[in-house]
């Protein structure tokens, strides 16, 4: 598992994980039904970027984000 704190971090923790797939920044951009710029942003760590499209990335990547240290909370499924 990775500690993420910053935007920086998960970008370059996306990168990596790209890289260790072999897949190109348009590669992904498709698998995760984004834009080729979104990719490019997400992985220089900008701290703006669409929630729903970093989940969808990740998603692609073959990951999942968990939330350590916060109460738990009931899901409904």
């Amino acid at each position: 598992m990775i500690s993420i704190q910053s935007p920086q971090q998960l970008g370059d923790a996306l990168r990596a994980a790209r890289k260790q797939l072999r897949l190109t920044q348009p590669q992904l951009a498709l698998a995760a039904g984004v834009g080729v710029r979104f990719i490019v942003d997400l992985e220089a760590g900008k701290p703006t970027l669409r929630l729903e499209n970093v989940l969808r990335v990740v998603d692609a990547l073959g990951g999942e984000i968990q939330l350590n240290g916060l109460p738990a909370v009931a899901t409904e499924n």
